[in-house]
């Protein structure tokens, strides 16, 4: 289709391109910026004054449970989600059922999303079969199934030389290795923070130490390895701070931040509300606050929602007991629009850590406004105000702290190669 987009803010973070003008598309791609192509037909006007045009915004974490865990979502309600969110691209972790460790499992769900035609999925693969932490998966074979990185989501690897060698192997590659810092035996299957909230509600808690412990060693096994390693869901300022003067040092490191730890902390656990019940956990309002500025100094690249959702009765149990993970793609662009509201961040920085700075990490070629460049947008409302709920939520999983909660920033369009999946 021929789509001209007229009268949008059209913003672009990774050229720094704010200006009101008009947009044409054609076969997938932008042809022009400002003036009317010669020859340029439309099969479809979008009227977008008074609203934002971005590119798609690009998530780097989020849980589509399939395959094997279609009890609490299927790609079907959450691409939906996605695109509803204005999100055009994702990275799918590998803790499905099996665990994303074979070519075949991964060329299924490739597949299948391609069937859908609506947000598009970038598979990360198990670092270890089974996520065990134990042998090494087929990375170069999982690699031309279609893999971006290669993870072990929340089960981190106890065995220091098991990760050592998958660090040794991916950098032989050239592929990108994808971890969060915790260490297994510091956490010992705590659910909170360890302050006190956790002390007067009785939780389980997992120190910070157990993050800065863990994140000490990734970075020494990055210089001696040579790997490149993104951090994902940094939650603390001790962590915060090591990321920094790795960066300072030179080391190839990238680093993300969940929007619910941007947002929240362990105080919103409240009366053992079990939809706080997140991983990492929420920490403290210190932690947040640091995260928060490394976000804005560069220390922390992106912010991704972290999407996972969970069944009602999974959430149910008591706090400790329920599961953990929050829904967020539909959430992701109206939180960053408040955190940045919040900091006195401009709409162009904010938008950044949502759109080309993930789709660096990622290594793909959206997340730009630029002539050529794959029309994957989003045109937002940016003064819509809507409040979270059931009914409002396309996601299969409802689980979000922000029930309730009215926000501001509503997807109107989404196109992903110039086609309009969402509005």
């Amino acid at each position: 289709m021929h789509i001209h987009i007229r009268n949008g803010r059209l913003i672009d973070p990774g050229s720094g391109m704010d200006r009101t003008d008009d947009l044409y598309l054609a076969e997938g791609k932008i042809v022009s910026i400002g003036s009317r192509p010669d020859g340029f037909h439309d099969d479809r006007e979008i009227e977008a004054g008074g609203m934002i045009v971005c590119p798609g915004l690009v998530d780097l974490s989020a849980r589509l449970r399939e395959p094997g865990l279609e009890y609490m979502a299927t790609l079907e309600s959450e691409l939906e989600a996605a695109v509803a969110g204005g999100v055009t691209s994702l990275a799918c972790p590998p803790d499905t059922d099996p665990p994303l460790d074979e070519p075949g499992l991964v060329e299924m769900l490739k597949h299948r999303a391609r069937n859908l035609d609506q947000a598009r999925v970038y598979p990360v693969g198990a670092l270890t079969q089974g996520l065990k932490g134990a042998r090494l998966t087929e990375m170069v074979e999982l690699h031309d199934a279609g893999c971006v990185a290669f993870s072990q989501v929340d089960a981190p690897i106890a065995n220091l030389h098991v990760l050592m060698r998958a660090m040794q192997y991916a950098a032989t590659f050239g592929f990108k290795v994808w971890l969060r810092p915790q260490d297994i035996h510091l956490a010992n299957h705590g659910v909170a923070h360890e302050g006190e909230i956790a002390t007067r509600l009785g939780l389980p808690a997992i120190p910070v130490c157990a993050e800065t412990i863990a994140l000490a060693s990734i970075l020494s096994l990055m210089k001696e390895t040579g790997a490149s390693v993104h951090l994902c869901r940094i939650s603390s300022a001790e962590g915060t701070a090591l990321v920094r003067a790795a960066k300072r040092q030179g080391l190839p490191l990238t680093c993300d931040v969940s929007i619910n730890h941007v947002h929240l902390t362990d105080m919103d656990i409240g009366f053992f509300d079990a939809n706080c019940h997140l991983m990492p956990p929420l920490r403290s309002l210190a932690d947040r606050d640091a995260l928060c500025v490394g976000l804005m100094d560069g220390t922390i690249d992106a912010i991704c929602s972290d999407h996972a959702p969970v069944d009602e009765d999974a959430k149910s149990l008591p706090f400790a007991q329920a599961e953990s993970g929050a829904t967020g793609l539909e959430l992701l662009l109206p939180l960053t629009l408040k955190w940045a509201v919040e900091n006195r961040l401009s709409l162009p920085e904010a938008l950044a850590r949502i759109t080309s700075h993930p789709a660096r990490i990622l290594g793909i070629e959206t997340g730009q406004l630029a002539i050529g460049a794959v029309a994957d947008l989003c045109i937002f409302d940016p003064d819509a105000n809507w409040v979270v709920s059931h009914t409002e939520l396309r996601s299969q999983g409802k689980n979000t702290p922000f029930l309730g909660m009215e926000l501001y920033g509503r997807t109107r369009f989404t196109l992903i190669g110039g086609r309009i999946v969402y509005g």
